[in-house]
């Protein structure tokens, strides 16, 4: 079982339901949100419900919220699951993602060559050797 990669046990507001408590331990252990969902919620369930209440408790006081990344423009890491429980996405829409992303990266370059190859980028750049 691979861990995440900073080694830190956070909060996840954003992917959680009550205080991102699960969703933390999910990303912690590198699994699917649902299956912590269940498994504290099978816990609670069969007669451990004062134990995960306090340690749920505990939890979301003691975990510090997970740091938002300030690069919103970096595109986010894809990752394949090879078991049904791993986060992540399936191979097949993994390569979906990854086309995509390789053809806006195309587009960009054609824009660029565009640009570059242009009437207007020689003169630009004559105006400004002058």
């Amino acid at each position: 079982m691979k861990l995440n990669n900073n080694g830190t046990l956070y909060r996840d507001k954003k992917k959680g339901k009550i205080a991102g408590v699960c969703a933390g331990i999910a990303e912690f252990f590198n699994i699917e949100v649902w299956l912590v969902r269940i498994i504290a919620a099978s816990l609670f369930l069969l007669g451990g419900s004062g134990l995960v209440l306090v340690v749920y408790v505990v939890l979301w006081m003691v975990l510090d919220v997970k740091p938002s990344t300030t690069a919103s423009h970096q595109e986010p890491e894809i990752g394949i699951k090879k078991k049904v429980w791993q986060a992540g996405e399936p191979a097949k829409q993994a390569l979906r993602d990854i086309n995509n992303q390789f053809q806006k990266l195309d587009t960009r370059l054609q824009r660029i060559e565009r640009y570059v190859t242009s009437d207007n980028y020689d003169l630009k750049r004559e105006i400004n050797n002058l």
